[in-house]
């Protein structure tokens, strides 16, 4: 069985069991949320209901499966997703296509850093506002944090 196998049949089935599945993250896209090969996420079963701003593992038409936050919801029910370290580029899925919902993110040390707390929400979205700016303020992170 390849990754993708297990990302497609494993952590769905996982996850319906009730069961916290930790996968770590490659890749800078949710910078500077989540920073890939430090930072792992804890997916759970995927709600009946989805928002914006949740935090999700998708298989998507553009760059297969990715841990990205939903960026709105389309007339027709479909989810785009937008990487909080991307500053345009939107990938699209449909609801079958969610594989499981991050809750929190795993830090060195042991850290779990919750994501469905009113803080994390708030900073989401203060963050998702900013989107002109994001090309700047992510400029910075990455000069600040020696990635």
């Amino acid at each position: 069985m390849n990754f993708k196998d297990i990302l497609k049949t494993a952590i769905p089935q996982l996850t319906d069991e009730g069961r916290e599945v930790i996968l770590p993250v490659e890749g800078r896209s949710m910078l500077p949320f989540i920073v890939g090969g430090r930072d792992s996420v804890v997916l759970i079963k995927k709600y009946d209901t989805l928002h914006v701003g949740e935090i999700v593992l998708a298989m998507t038409k553009e760059s297969g499966y990715v841990i990205h936050r939903i960026d709105s919801i389309l007339d027709d029910g479909a989810y785009a997703l937008l990487g909080d370290g991307n500053l345009k580029y939107r990938e699209h899925c449909t609801y079958d296509d969610i594989r499981a919902v991050a809750i929190a993110v795993l830090q060195p040390g042991g850290k779990r850093v919750p994501l469905q707390n009113g803080w994390h929400k708030f900073t989401a979205k203060v963050y998702r506002l900013l989107l002109p700016m994001r090309r700047y303020l992510l400029w910075i992170y990455k000069k600040t944090h020696k990635l």
